[in-house]
């Protein structure tokens, strides 16, 4: 199957032609308000192949994926201080070169992922993203493919629906979509008790901080937890008590009492075919705990209660970042003054900000075949993870393996701290499982 070609969607062409603008969403205005150059809001996604793509092919097999997803091609446009939106420019090509291929070496995995967390593609140049080819010192003959994505733009998972149009056309392999997984819904939701939210969440006690801006990561491969049959709780409400329990273990042995938690969830409602809208396209929900719900001596029901609050938030239809926000970014005043208010508020608010976000892509859906370089045996995505909340939790599922990253703010954790906080989620995330002890 061939992916589908998409309207042009800039002004009549000609050199005189003026590029087309788009307004910011919500969510990237808000994200453009706050960005800080000490910890650059990337997203980061790395696709492991068991061979080396030809390099001229890969370039020209993205390039044209760009071209069929014309949304991606993308810069901030200029503006005055006075206007009342920032705004899109769409391009017909790149303004850079957006492929690149880093010198091999043993340590050059580590370093490609240093760049993705410290380096953001700039919004000035189109696209605001790139794609770097490694070959994997790990894997005789294997490679890694880089996504660093500048999130005030896009999100992991549109940037994967690129790259799997790219997969094609340099394969010719079919990278449709699988189907989602069917789940079973126990008809009309009835009301779910919610704790309170009113008072502060529990964050992330503080480790060993390390004197260094920005954000550190740490990448596991684990086994996707076990589930017995017709449970109504699903892998991710399994990954949602593993992650509260993993930090209220951790605040524990840092001298922390137990408060209540709030932990972010992404919701993703869009297609995933050829079709599919490319930016940020996500909605936040917070799913809360209170403090006497975190107990792994009562999984049985700390499964049952996060599985009927994650089911009923999704079902609610709400902006991407809730009323307030759109609120916050009505175009009634310049784009500078709300800017000013934006990052005032969310320092105010930053006691009250979700104790951790937790990204659960799920089974990737795409199988990333690239031919002669072979299919995805592991992708690992991870989100920004800068402080009140100062660490996220990221997973995605390919050939029946968890792939989780841990990312968290080097002023609030050390690489130690962060091996540390991994072994609990594995503990806990085991102990979801049917027959733990």
């Amino acid at each position: 199957m061939t992916a589908v070609q998409h309207p042009a969607s800039h002004s009549p062409s000609g050199p005189a032609a003026t590029p087309r603008r788009v307004p910011f969403p919500v969510v990237d205005e808000v994200a453009r308000h706050c960005l800080q150059e000490e910890e650059p809001e990337t997203v980061h996604i790395e696709v492991h192949l068991p061979g080396l793509p030809d390099r001229q092919r890969l370039q020209e097999a993205f390039g044209e994926a760009l071209r069929r997803h014309p949304r991606i091609l993308m810069r901030e446009a200029a503006g005055r201080w006075y206007r009342r939106r920032y705004e899109w420019e769409l391009t017909d090509a790149p303004d850079v070169p957006v492929v690149s291929f880093p010198p091999s070496g043993p340590d050059a995995l580590k370093l490609a992922r240093v760049r993705a967390l410290a380096e953001a593609p700039p919004l000035s140049a189109s696209p605001p993203i790139r794609l770097e080819m490694v070959e994997n010192p790990e894997v005789a003959g294997g490679s890694v493919l880089f996504l660093t994505i500048n999130h005030t733009a896009l999100d992991g998972p549109a940037c994967l629906r690129v790259l799997a149009t790219a997969a094609e056309l340099y394969g010719g392999q079919d990278n449709a979509p699988a189907a989602p997984p069917v789940r079973t819904e126990a008809g009309a939701t009835a009301p779910v008790d919610m704790p309170s939210n009113w008072s502060p969440p529990a964050h992330v006690a503080p480790g060993t901080p390390e004197p260094s801006p920005g954000n550190g990561m740490l990448v596991a491969e684990l086994p996707v937890p076990r589930r017995e049959k017709g449970v109504p709780y699903t892998v991710n409400d399994q990954l949602m008590v593993a992650t509260a329990l993993m930090i209220a273990h951790w605040n524990r042995e840092h001298g922390k009492g137990p408060r209540p938690m709030r932990i972010t969830m992404p919701v993703d409602d869009r297609t995933r075919g050829a079709e599919m809208p490319i930016g940020n396209g996500t909605r936040l929900v917070e799913v809360p705990f209170a403090a006497e719900e975190l107990d792994a001596s009562r999984m049985d029901e700390l499964l049952r209660l996060t599985s009927e609050r994650t089911r009923a938030l999704k079902s609610v239809e709400r902006p991407q970042l809730g009323r307030g926000a759109a609120l916050l970014t009505a175009p009634v005043v310049p784009v500078a003054w709300r800017a000013a208010v934006t990052r005032g508020l969310r320092k105010a608010v930053g006691p009250w900000t979700s104790t951790t976000l937790l990204s659960n892509i799920g089974r990737v859906p795409y199988p990333l075949d690239f031919g002669d370089a072979g299919r995805a045996s592991a992708v690992w995505f991870s989100a920004p993870a800068r402080v009140p909340r100062g660490l996220t939790v990221t997973t995605a599922s390919t050939a029946g393996r968890l792939h989780v990253a841990l990312r968290w703010s080097k002023s609030l954790l050390s690489a130690g701290d962060g091996a540390h906080l991994r072994d609990l989620f594995e503990h806990y995330m085991h102990a979801t499982e049917p027959g733990r002890s």
